[in-house]
Parts: structure tokens; sequence; C-alpha cells
């Protein structure tokens, strides 16, 4: 756990506590900080309650008199544009923080570190956990946190000469004001959350403050595949020192066929942002070029969970929107596709440039009627509805070298809990529907 003189003798509220709450709050407790917290789940609240601490209270920060207090901690899932707390701690002058802010103003007291905080719609979690295994491959100490993986304050801190990791949401970005990232880095930009920010120029500010906590002398690493990304990255260059700015081409970078987990034009594009954030820790290319052979990418990113009869089977229900399908259906020359799920769109014309590459359809959900109504006139689709019907309908129709993909362009709670359940249920089918197909042939 990351403790801090900075939280010492000060005061906290903390709402929410699933885990990067309740590690805010042992942060602050062990930091000798006075903490208020709240949770509208009983469970939650006997969490802090078992840690007998005479400085932590339990109270709903909306009930209480927030004047005094040095920030109230709220969890990223916390709307503020809508939830009341915004409100209440404005008019008693308190800032409204996240656990990466904290994490921000205990770093003074870290052993001599670097900061490498990644941002974009798409691509975050397969970029900063590359960076990781890049840093790992090199025997380079290092964190991963934020959006992915544990709380950064819970880990332990790392010797001089460390790196911390961090993918960050743009919600936990509208929490953090003073992280100054040494390494600062803007994969992608597209509508995304909307209900949370002022349209889509609401949504882009929020990406841009990222860089403008950085200081004139740290890096910022952009991708070039959009407009707004190109716009950021231009308007950050005019206040940084010259060669501080990169723009990364990801066509630069050869050797893609050589690293199972980074096929598609996304996820080199996502290599590519990496392999700029090594150079610039100083890591040389006879140190990052093998980390990217023995990558094993993450689980429901591009996952190949399989490969029968010659047919691969890849898990991309990360793929919650039309525009982080559109590379995945890039990556492979026969897909069978299976998509649909509860729609954030009406149409799916990001996917369209690739749809070559599609032998197939198989929609499903509440999204499979109208998507089959789109895909109809220019490949064939099955209506499955039910994802185990996909699998084995596409199972039935695959040749070998063929790739049967779930790749939903859609979120899951139609018919799943999240994309994890929906990545896992592929799975599981996919296996199941192996094992039986071997035992018939035995």
């Amino acid at each position: 756990m990351i403790v801090s003189p900075a939280f010492s003798g000060k005061r906290y509220a903390v709402l929410g506590l699933a885990r990067s709450g309740l590690t805010s709050v042992r942060t602050l407790l062990a930091s000798g900080a006075r903490v208020t917290a709240w949770d509208n789940r009983e469970e939650a609240r006997e969490a802090v309650a078992a840690l007998d601490n005479p400085l932590a209270d339990l109270a709903d920060p909306l009930s209480i008199d927030l004047a005094g207090f040095d920030g109230v901690v709220v969890s990223p899932g916390v709307p503020l544009n809508r939830h009341p707390i915004a409100g209440h701690a404005a008019a008693a002058g308190v800032p409204v923080i996240g656990d990466i802010e904290l994490f921000a103003q205990a770093r003074a007291s870290l052993p001599p570190h670097k900061v490498v905080a990644i941002t974009g719609t798409n691509g975050k979690s397969t970029t900063t956990a590359l960076v990781d295994h890049i840093c790992r491959s090199a025997a380079r100490p290092v964190r991963m946190g934020g959006n992915i993986g544990l709380p950064v304050l819970g880990q332990d801190p790392l010797p001089a000469g460390g790196v911390y990791v961090l993918e960050l949401s743009s919600y936990q970005i509208d929490l953090t004001y003073g992280l100054q990232a040494d390494i600062a880095a803007l994969i992608n930009i597209s509508p995304d959350h909307l209900d949370r920010y002022d349209g889509f120029p609401g949504y882009v500010a929020s990406k841009a403050r990222l860089f403008q906590m950085q200081r004139a002398d740290q890096h910022a690493v952009f991708g070039c595949g959009d407009a707004e990304t190109l716009r950021i990255a231009g308007e950050t260059e005019a206040a940084r020192l010259d060669g501080h700015v990169h723009v990364v081409d990801p066509s630069a970078l050869h050797g893609q066929p050589d690293w199972p987990s980074l096929q598609g034009p996304h996820n080199l594009q996502n290599a590519a942002i990496a392999v700029e954030i090594a150079r610039l820790l100083g890591l040389t290319e006879s140190q990052w070029r093998p980390a990217l052979a023995t990558f094993k990418g993450l689980p429901h990113r591009m996952e190949r969970v399989a490969e029968h009869r010659g047919v691969l089977f890849v898990n991309d229900s990360k793929a919650t929107n039309p525009a982080s399908t559109a590379p995945a259906l890039a990556a492979y020359p026969r897909i069978h596709w299976i998509l649909g799920g509860l729609p954030k769109g009406d149409d799916l014309d990001e996917c369209a440039p690739h749809f070559g590459n599609v032998v197939a359809a198989y929609t499903i959900g509440e999204a499979g009627h109208r998507f089959a109504q789109l895909l109809q006139p220019v490949m064939p689709v099955t209506r499955s509805e039910l994802l185990c019907d996909a699998v084995r309908q596409a199972m039935d129709a695959a040749r070998p070298g063929d790739v049967i993909m779930l790749s939903p362009a859609c979120a899951s709670f139609d018919q799943f809990r999240d994309f994890e359940a929906r990545g896992d249920a592929f799975r599981q089918v996919v296996e199941a529907l192996i094992e039986a197909d071997e035992e018939s042939a035995a």
C-alpha cells in the first residue's frame, strides 16, 4: 500500500466503497487522515467498520457539512453531471477528486519514478498491459493500475527507477488535477460515454485535460487515426518544448505477423504507441521487440480462444461499439462474425470498409434484427438470437483457414452482466462444442 505524509492530519470524505474507494480509505487512514466514508451497500460500509480505526466514521457526505474537508473522493462511476455530490462539495469549496489524484499528491514522498498515463476510447487496456509487459521483460520495476488491474494506491511502492503505468478513463481524468505524467498517451477518440458530457466536444475536452496537466518538458504521445486526436496533438505541441510531442505512425513498425496477440490495424497502432513509450523510458529495440512476440494479450480483446479443424476462434467481447469492432474485422481475411447485443447506435457504418473480410454474419441480442437488416444486402446473415446458437451455426459453416469471431459492436447488458461474462460464455460454448465434436469423431 502507498502511504504518504501528504495526507496526515487532513480530512476527506469517500463516496463509493468498491475497490478503488475502499483502497483510498485504507491509504488515507494509514497516512494519518480522518475519513468519513459511505456507500449505499451495507456490506461495503461493514468493510470500513471492520477496519476499527478511530479516524474513520460512516456518514453520507450529502448529509453532512463538508466545510473544512480537504477533498471528496468519489468512484469514477459517479456521474458528476447528475449526482448532487458535485454541487454539495462545490458549495463548501471542497474539490471532488478520485484515487488517481490521491496518487498524484502522494508522488512527492515516493522514491524517484516515472508515471506513464494512457487514455483513448479504444485500445487503452491493451496498450497499458503491453507497456507493463515490455517493462517487465526488460527487468524494469513496474506497477500497472488505474482503470486496469489493482488500484494503484493498494500496491507496494516501487523502488527508485520504477515505472507506474496507468490506464485512465475520461471519468478518472475528470477527477484528477495534478498528475503531471512523465509520458502521457492518447490512442484515439470516437464518440462514447456521451451521457456524461455536453456532447462529443465535452468528451474530447476531458481527454485533452490529461495533457494540460503536464509540464512543457514532459512527453506526449498520440495516435494518428482520427482528427480529434491529431487536433489535441497540435494544441499540445504549441505548449511543449521541441521534440516532446510524438505522433506515432504505425506503418513504421514492422513485424506484426510474428506477434500473435497483436493482430489487426488497431493492435498495430497500440503496439506502435507502446514502443514509443518504451523508447522514451530509455528501453532499446533489443528489449522491446522480443516482448511484442511474447505478449499474451488481455481476455476479451482479440483473444485467441481455441483452434479446431483449422478454424481459429477469437473472443473480442470488449468491442462494445462499431468503432472498436471495425479494426477487428480488418485483422483476418475470412471471418464468421458474431455481433449484436444492446446497441449504442443505429448503424454499422464504421465497420463497412471491412465487410469484404466477412464470410457470414450471425446476429444476436436486442440489436440482432436491426443489424440483420443492415447486413443482408451485402453478406449472408443468420439471425441466431442466442450466442450459443451463433457459435454452433458458425462452426457448421466454417472451413479450414476461417476465423469465428465474437466482436459484438454492442454493449452486453441485454443478455449478459457485462462484456466479461459475454466473453466467458463464448469461450465456454466454444470449448463445449469442440469437445462434443471430438467425441463424435472418436
